[in-house]
């Protein structure tokens, strides 16, 4: 077994272990070890139906992004970011729940796709605060833009684990440059950082079994109203993804026109 391997399922008995479960009436409350940004852990709650299960966030996503200043419904911007996301993860939103359904053998798969779209959600918080102009990933989208640099949007790439994982930009290979992925990274932190990581670790080889064995990945981080803990740089940098600092964009815009 590789180091890669090993990590991969340190990861998965990691999740398995800090995942708890509680009877609440009908339903099965899920505390799973992710927080959000009230370093809350997110819960999820799942019930049997005759046809299989429905998971559900019971309505804490909205809410919570409802008291953070920041509704969904309340501009056309953030309705398709919220849209987006959820299309994204294949989640429904039914009377203010994010729910998805599920069946024995795809269980697994449909909670991790729930899990992401509520933290991809509550992110949004974000936008609530009047010292943002734009969307962080719309900047990076436009200075991408400016340097006409091809790419594809909002790619979701399987992993090993057959899991998607949602990548902002994948900039196919050229005749100077192999395939590069760049994800934008708003908030710089642990759980951001750690998040990318997972992900990375579980599509690299899939990436390279797929004919991308030189693909690097991109994260660019959010300087301009963030500061950054220096682990958050030198944990992307011990698995081999590179960092960009916004702030120092220019220096890297040859690596990704190439």
């Amino acid at each position: 077994m590789t180091e890669i391997s090993q990590l991969v399922d340190g990861y998965w008995e990691w999740l398995r272990d800090k995942t708890a479960l509680k009877t609440v009436g009908q339903w099965t409350e899920i505390t799973t070890p992710y927080l959000d940004h009230h370093n809350d852990y997110i819960q999820i709650y799942a019930r049997a139906e005759p046809d299989g299960y429905i998971l559900t966030d019971a309505g804490d996503t909205l809410a919570d992004l409802e008291m953070s200043g920041c509704p969904v419904s309340r501009g056309e911007k953030r309705q398709e970011i919220f849209r987006t996301i959820l299309n994204g993860f294949g989640v429904k939103e039914n009377n203010g729940e994010l729910r998805i359904s599920a069946n024995r053998q795809n269980f697994s798969l449909r909670k991790h796709n729930l899990v992401q779209a509520i933290l991809s959600v509550k992110d949004m918080f974000m936008l609530a605060s009047p010292t943002v102009e734009s969307v962080f990933l719309e900047d990076v989208a436009s200075w991408l833009d400016a340097a006409d640099v091809r790419y594809t949007p909002n790619v979701k790439l399987t992993g090993k684990t057959g899991f998607d994982h949602r990548f902002d930009f994948v900039i196919p290979k050229s005749r100077n440059a192999s395939e590069r992925i760049v994800q934008a990274i708003n908030v710089p932190g642990k759980n951001s950082s750690t998040s990318l990581i997972m992900s990375w670790m579980d599509t690299a080889e899939t990436r390279r079994v797929s004919g991308h064995s030189d693909t690097k990945l991109y994260a660019i981080l959010n300087d301009r109203s963030h500061k950054i803990p220096n682990t958050v740089p030198e944990a992307l940098d011990s698995y081999g993804i590179g960092t960009i600092r916004w702030s120092q964009r220019a220096q890297f815009m040859a690596d990704l026109a190439a």
